[in-house]
């Protein structure tokens, strides 16, 4: 029997005005909430443990993480600005764009060029979100990809 952390989100919620996008759009929300529920390290800072919920949201082109424990009890409210997010989200729109053409018919060097580039920017975004929220919620890095997708389909709507 595996033994879960507290310090972990055990749901993750997009604001219902998100709205829902394009198939691709959407197979990456839905892998991305999975992938994350399933392994995450996720801790608010000076809290005694959780396990949390999530919800994202947008407010006044704002990211606002607003988190509480499994039973509801308040946690934190984090409200990030969109600013530093807006280049590297904007160029990996178009490297994803680029992929999800190339699997239709590009050759292999091809699809896996594009797909180390959109990784990159992946990695770059998940960083700027972990420097972003230092001091607030400490998280490992595979679980920061997991939420760099989701704050990329905030913006995504298709």
């Amino acid at each position: 029997m595996v033994v879960k952390s507290n310090f972990r989100l055990c749901d993750v919620i997009l604001d219902e005005s998100i709205g829902r996008s394009t198939p691709d759009v959407e197979h990456e929300r839905a892998v991305a909430i999975f992938d994350l529920i399933e392994d995450n390290m996720f801790q608010p800072v000076e809290h005694d443990g959780g396990p949390y919920r999530l919800k994202l949201s947008l407010a006044d082109k704002r990211l606002v993480l607003t988190i509480v424990t499994e039973d509801g009890g308040d946690v934190a409210t984090h409200i990030l600005s969109l600013t530093p997010f807006r280049r590297i989200v904007k160029d990996y729109f178009l490297m994803c764009e680029s992929y999800y053409e190339a699997i239709r018919a590009a050759t292999p060097r091809q699809i896996e060029a594009i797909d180390m580039g959109r990784r990159g920017l992946h990695n770059e975004g998940s960083q700027i979100l972990i420097d972003r929220l230092s001091g607030k919620i400490t998280m490992d890095f595979s679980t920061a990809r997991r939420l760099f997708t989701l704050v990329c389909v905030l913006y995504w709507r298709g």
